[in-house]
């Protein structure tokens, strides 16, 4: 009779392996990322003045590693050990931390849908924060060189933003010699240049506004991005719904699981 309790109710192998494998690539690859955090702080100093890092006035890039490493640790750890020991505790709590992280990123989608003149008007504040700290911090420099590179653009809304840092602003009494200038990642692309000329921006900003443009791109980088999300919609919003659908898959799978082992675990207490 015990034997057909046993029959009744078994843990699927396929289901508890499959959650391990694919758990412990994210806890692996969870650790990787902090470790990347973590010695980019060695780098910078900041391990030894843990007091240096709220000191930056904008985005500490490797905070996105450790934010983003230490989600997918947590997570990898839960299920990949939930699974393995058929703990019910650490499988459910990964189930309801997925559960969390999908709603956040439904509620933010919705949010910046509903409130897209507060989420520019955010952004444009965001990246102005960034440019006065443009030079406080050599991951951040690289960040915005990147986005203006990459998009084409100079500054939130326009090259003059570039008057937030110390460094480039156009008043009397700034000594830098890259006064009234930008940085070379706002400046026009030249095929025939085999090594960039990081000393392109200086002084384009003193010029007049239909000489600019045969230097720099004048145009700002939100409007870019917001180019850029329009011209790409189809790919984000497949980017947003693959993820979203392996979120439930993986929600859907630990529930699963749970039930198995406590259906089994039920057998066994009324055997």
């Amino acid at each position: 009779m015990s034997g057909n309790h046993f029959k009744g109710h078994e843990v699927s192998c396929c289901i508890k392996y499959f959650i391990f494998g694919f758990n412990i690539l994210f806890w692996l690859l969870g650790m990787a990322l902090v470790g990347i955090g973590l010695w980019a702080w060695s780098e910078k100093g900041v391990l030894s003045n843990i007091s240096s890092i709220t000191d930056l006035g904008g985005l500490d890039p490797v905070w996105l590693f450790m934010v983003v490493g230490g989600v997918m640790f947590i997570l990898g750890f839960a299920g990949c050990i939930g699974a393995l020991r058929e703990n019910t505790f650490l499988l459910k709590f990964f189930s309801v931390f997925l559960g969390i992280i999908f709603f956040l990123e439904l509620t933010t989608g919705v949010l910046a849908f509903v409130f897209k003149d507060w989420i520019k008007d955010q952004l444009n504040l965001f990246i102005n924060n960034n440019i006065r700290a443009y030079r406080d911090d050599i991951d951040l420099q690289n960040l915005i060189d990147f986005t203006q590179d990459y998009w084409e653009c100079c500054g939130a809304f326009g090259a003059d933003d570039w008057n937030l840092n110390i460094y480039f602003n156009c008043t009397d009494g700034n000594p830098s010699r890259e006064k009234c200038g930008v940085p070379f990642s706002c400046c026009t692309k030249d095929p025939a240049e085999d090594v960039i000329n990081t000393q392109c921006g200086y002084d384009v900003r003193a010029k007049s506004d239909s000489e600019q443009k045969d230097y720099i791109n004048v145009k700002g980088c939100v409007p870019q991005f917001e180019k850029w999300l329009q011209d790409n919609l189809t790919l984000v919003a497949g980017i947003f719904i693959g993820v979203a659908l392996l979120q439930i898959f993986g929600i859907c799978l630990a529930q699963n699981l749970v039930s198995d082992i406590e259906a089994v675990r039920a057998s066994c207490f009324f055997t």
